[in-house]
């Protein structure tokens, strides 16, 4: 049978974080209309026997299934996985660093159905303190990379439209893509555009599948009604290796070639990448004279150029990448 949403949850080596949000999902949950699917990414650390353990003692069998991958597929893919393990009316991909309020599920749920034009939904993202976090953003493009690298005052607000962090709203709002740490998607969406684009391992498979969306004739929403607190970089190293301005690990920047060379071609990550020089001969002017404070990460101009002959390389598994 056909169920109403399935919330698409992956592991890799955090079962404590998964815990906790499958104990968040339990009052959002009707076991005989939902199902959340457990995708344990090969983390070879007795994550999945501890999530099973904690699934059995506090009974939650009803409405949770555990999927094992073998090796860690990365996040798209893990989330294909559990997508195409249950057929249901729309699937909520949710991050295991997510402890979902009450009545968010069961808000994202009656946004989709209230707007039919609507494919993806997603939540409002905040602290634990209920401080809200950005998570609708405008597309990336060769010029939002050169204000990413100059992050100065002037340049920005003259190129204001090309900013892709947006403006945290408290009224709906539909943005051209919302942060998959917490996304409701519509089934119809899956099957005229396709599942995610598993040839990203980690990051811009968000933006990527919203703009797939939108160009298939889909809007994406933003509801701030249904609030999800979001802990940021517990799941993953990047936002503490960005915090420390240390290098990025590659699977960052292969998905960044992928994306770039996808909707610009390859001539767009080029000018992606010299975008992001001219932003930076800016931004570096301004640390000389001692007026701006270094904000990019290690190796970042040198990075930025992987795999620019091959965009479409398959990406670096988790485990092989440096930082």
């Amino acid at each position: 049978m056909r169920k109403r949403v399935a919330v698409v949850i992956l592991n890799y080596r955090t079962p404590g974080l998964t815990i906790d949000c499958l104990a968040s999902l339990e009052g959002e949950i009707e076991a005989e209309r939902d199902v959340v699917v457990v995708v344990e990414n090969g983390s070879g650390d007795g994550s999945l026997e501890r999530i099973q353990a904690a699934v059995t003692e506090r009974a939650w069998g009803p409405w949770v299934a555990l999927l094992p991958s073998p090796v860690n597929v990365g996040f798209p893919a893990g989330c294909n996985l559990g997508m195409r393990s249950v057929e249901a009316e729309a699937y909520l991909l949710l991050n295991n660093d997510t402890i979902v309020r009450p009545g968010a599920l069961r808000s994202l749920w009656k946004a989709l159905q209230d707007r039919p034009d609507v494919g993806i939904v997603g939540s409002r993202l905040e602290e634990r303190d209920g401080r809200a976090q950005v998570s609708c953003f405008r597309f990336l493009s060769p010029i939002s990379e050169g204000l990413r690298a100059a992050r100065t005052g002037p340049v920005t607000r003259l190129l204001t439209r090309y900013a892709v962090p947006m403006p945290v709203s408290d009224a709906p709002m539909e943005p051209q893509w919302t942060c998959f740490a917490c996304a409701l998607i519509r089934r119809e969406v899956i099957e005229q555009v396709g599942f995610m684009e598993d040839g990203y391992f980690l990051y811009f498979d968000d933006v990527d599948y919203c703009r797939r969306a939108w160009n298939a004739g889909w809007r994406v929403l933003y509801w701030p009604q249904a609030r999800v607190v979001h802990l940021v970089g517990a799941s993953n190293p990047l936002e503490a290796a960005r915090a420390a301005r240390r290098r990025k690990p590659k699977y960052y920047y292969e998905s960044r070639a992928r994306y770039f060379a996808k909707f610009y071609g390859r001539p767009g990550l080029w000018m992606a990448n010299l975008m992001w020089l001219a932003g930076r001969a800016v931004s570096l002017a301004r640390e000389l004279v001692g007026r701006k404070q270094p904000h990019l990460c290690k190796r970042e101009w040198l990075d930025n150029w992987t795999n620019w002959l091959n965009p479409y390389k398959p990406p670096t598994r988790w485990e092989s990448s440096s930082s």
